[in-house]
């Protein structure tokens, strides 16, 4: 029996049904149904051997390359997140520095007007007090007199 009676059985088979699928099973007691030549494996040369190893170093480098990286990155951007805690914290103490100071040279005008009044005795403690009786008199109001503009020396920003 050639394969081309085996070919027409099955399909015999196939075709009586109504689902398409087969009601007996088949045997095959008659050797390979399909004969020819198909595709087979080639032999491994030296060439393709030596490429496969070049290939699965440069892989094997490229994946470490690729987790050194990514480790890299990470510490980066953990040194760039301390970086940035740094900035916030110098800014924080540089605007107390400035209040400070601002402080510190108020304190120090106070402190300068103080040494100049001691200094030149602008304030004195009165030796004498002088008590003044109180006059019997009867309310008067004075009216006020109009000073003459003339005589009056203006200053900027009074």
């Amino acid at each position: 029996m050639t394969t081309n009676t085996i070919y027409e059985r099955n399909t015999s088979i196939y075709n009586h049904t109504k689902d398409y699928r087969a009601t007996q099973p088949i045997n095959n007691t008659y050797g390979t149904v399909i004969e020819g030549s198909f595709y087979q494996a080639k032999p491994l040369t030296l060439r393709d051997a030596v490429t496969r190893k070049i290939n699965k170093t440069l892989c094997i480098f490229l994946l470490i390359t690729i987790v050194v990286t990514f480790i890299s990155y990470y510490i980066a951007m953990n040194y760039e997140a301390k970086l940035n805690n740094l900035d916030r914290e110098i800014v924080r103490i540089n605007t107390e520095n400035q209040d400070l100071q601002a402080d510190l040279d108020r304190y120090k005008s106070f402190n300068n007007v103080d040494n100049n009044v001691e200094k030149f005795n602008l304030l004195q403690k009165a030796e004498k007090v002088i008590e003044v009786t109180a006059m019997n008199s009867v309310n008067t109001i004075v009216e006020p007199k109009k000073a003459n503009h003339l005589k009056y020396n203006w200053s900027i920003g009074y």
